[in-house]
């Protein structure tokens, strides 16, 4: 089976459809990629054919803004982004390479919708992964306003396609796949950048980082690694492709990395602080590690709200993120045994759920 599969360039997007891509490509089917120009080459270092479908996110952000001010909110930028500048830029990409390629399934991860618009006019099986938490109800009501011209039959939710695959245990489920016809449950399958460990803290160390979008709020960085320079503790600091300079001087305690191999990390921490990407989020979940959340941007404020109220995390908002408030939210971390042992129990329910490669036989059986 040929299967394509379309993610937006960026690792938040394509490292959650590795798990499936690298099964399919383990079980002898021919696996595609369609992503933009500035992922196409690490699509193929990863063994994959790669096309070019669409624009950056980047790109389509600057083009929202210009429209509608840099003061915008995010209903205006993101709606604008996600559900006009990206899927028309993927379209006009995908309509003809769909026949070209004729693929047998194609799977995408849930922001890029347009591939299930695509796939569906060419009546191709399409199948979305959740890569994060759904809309609020009011912001995705006007989403499916503005991608409802684009489909010919509208799904129950715009985002999720008629089929998906829901990495989210049970514990702190998405509700938004519940009107999805069609849901495979898989096990959130770490795929971390193929570098060095570099030199780790002793094990219980907390583990600091704001992923591969928001690295840019180095006041936040600042702000914690103040923090936990106050507290008793050896701290791993993963800036991803971050500058190291902007952090200033460091405490003694306190290592800086640029892309770690985090599930390794997550085997020797003891405490994570994040910005509540839902790679993180899992990853920390599937470790058995508490975590303070520190969100920035997009569903980062949902995952922090589910966490905080699963009782597994900690969560600081907005103003409310300051060094203080920080070194607090550790400390009782670091000295309650009760966030870890949620963490734990969820742990061992992430453990007990269906592999990728399972999953793909499910999907494939369903697709034929």
């Amino acid at each position: 089976m040929r299967i394509l599969f379309t993610c937006r360039p960026a690792y938040g997007h394509l490292f959650p459809l590795l798990p499936l891509a690298n099964a399919a490509a383990r079980a002898g089917h021919e696996v595609v990629f369609g992503t933009g120009d500035a992922f196409l080459g690490k699509v193929r270092d990863l063994g994959f054919a790669a096309h070019r479908v669409g624009i950056a996110i980047g790109d389509a952000e600057a083009e929202a803004k210009r429209r509608h001010g840099d003061d915008a909110g995010f209903l205006d930028v993101g709606i604008t982004m996600f559900a006009e500048l990206l899927p028309n830029a993927s379209l006009d990409d995908l309509t003809p390479l769909l026949p070209e390629l004729r693929p047998d399934l194609v799977v995408y991860e849930q922001s890029d919708v347009d591939t299930g618009v695509a796939a569906q006019r060419a009546g191709i099986p399409a199948v979305s992964v959740v890569i994060g938490r759904s809309m609020p109800p009011a912001v995705l009501a006007v989403a499916t306003e503005r991608l409802a011209p684009l489909w010919g039959t509208l799904p129950a939710d715009a985002m999720f396609g008629d089929a998906c695959v829901d990495v989210w245990p049970d514990s702190v489920r998405d509700p938004g796949t519940a009107a999805v016809p069609t849901v495979f449950r898989m096990r959130p399958t770490p795929v971390d950048p193929d570098v060095p460990l570099p030199p780790l803290p002793p094990d219980g160390f907390v583990y600091l980082t704001l992923g591969t979008v928001v690295f840019g709020a180095t006041h936040v960085l600042r702000a914690a690694i103040r923090a936990l320079g106050r507290l008793d503790v050896d701290v791993l600091v993963a800036l991803g492709p971050g500058d190291a300079a902007a952090l200033g001087e460091l405490p003694e305690r306190v290592r800086v990395a640029g892309f770690v191999p985090q599930a390794e990390v997550l085997k020797h921490a003891g405490v994570v602080a994040h910005h509540g990407g839902t790679g993180t989020v899992l990853a920390t979940l599937a470790a058995g590690l508490p975590q303070l959340v520190l969100p920035q941007g997009a569903d980062q404020f949902a995952n922090a709200d589910a966490l905080a109220t699963l009782g597994a995390a900690k969560a600081l908002v907005g103003n409310a993120i300051t060094a203080d408030a920080i070194e607090t939210a550790v400390r009782e971390l670091l000295e309650d045994p009760k966030p870890r042992e949620i963490a734990r129990r969820v742990a061992a329910e992430i453990a007990g759920m269906p592999a990728p490669e399972q999953v793909l036989a499910e999907v494939v059986a369903w697709a034929s």
